[in-house]
């Protein structure tokens, strides 16, 4: 992979992590048409990579709340953040088992299944549309809510499926305040990105050679900065009730993943 291609995955992978247009999805898309032929161990490498620059611009836009959140637990007092905490645990359970117990079967999802891609983005852009059309309401999150909200995180594993589209459109549809519902599903992501993270470094399935270590970097970077921005953006959109664009976007490129499969591949 040169440098070139891992600029691109770097940047569409911090853009669409937080965008609600599917950030699995693109990458399979952008593998496909890049031709991209390394290595299963390197592209895992880099995917790990990338997610790890996702979760640090995560923790980066929201560095205040996280640290309110560990303030408050290590207090070890039954208080605010103790309870968004042990909703944030209650969100992860349905994908955290998806994760142990169909890992193989997910992962035999991904590879180019570009009709699968483009079938759930549809799927994506009409989750956005009834999401765009929801009252604006104050409700915060339940712990009900938050199981519901994880069911959809865990839906979202599958490729074209946008997660922070799936998150915060389930969110939004159960009534609750849209800011909260963005930032719920931002930090959410975190602990099980970094779970994942741990789960294929340690899987040994993972090789390194210092000829892409630049290529690495280059991704990381990509992502990292474009992960920020996108974050930012994506707060302020959610709070606007804009996602209907998205849903145009997420139609639009479903239906030429389609199209390119069935007369260009």
């Amino acid at each position: 992979m040169g440098w070139w291609e891992a600029l691109i995955l770097g940047i569409i992978q911090g853009l669409t992590e937080f965008l609600p247009v599917s950030s699995s999805g693109h990458l399979e898309l952008a593998k496909f048409i890049l031709g991209d032929h390394s290595l299963p161990q390197e592209s895992m490498l880099m995917t790990v990579v990338l997610h790890g620059a996702t979760a640090l611009s995560t923790l980066m836009v929201f560095r205040k709340d996280v640290m309110e959140i560990l303030k408050g637990l290590f207090q070890f007092k039954w208080n605010d953040e103790t309870v968004f905490s042990l909703k944030i645990v209650v969100s992860m359970i349905p994908a955290a088992f998806v994760g142990l117990f169909f890992n193989d079967l997910i992962e035999s999802l991904f590879g180019g299944q570009l009709l699968l891609v483009g079938a759930m983005l549809l799927l994506t852009a009409v989750l956005l549309l009834f999401a765009d059309k929801a009252k604006t309401t104050e409700k915060k999150v339940s712990y009900f809510d938050a199981l519901i909200i994880g069911i959809a995180q865990a839906i979202a594993i599958l490729p074209g499926i946008s997660r922070s589209g799936a998150t915060i459109s389930t969110s939004v549809l159960l009534k609750i305040d849209r800011g909260r519902a963005a930032r719920f599903s931002f930090l959410m992501v975190v602990p099980l990105i970094l779970g994942k993270m741990a789960q294929d470094l340690m899987s040994g399935e993972i090789s390194y050679e210092s000829s892409v270590l630049i290529p690495l970097v280059i991704g990381f970077i990509a992502a990292f900065i474009t992960g920020v921005l996108a974050c930012t953006w994506m707060i302020k959109l959610v709070k606007n009730a804009k996602l209907s664009y998205f849903a145009l976007y997420c139609a639009i490129v479903g239906l030429f993943a389609i199209s390119y499969v069935l007369f260009f591949a």
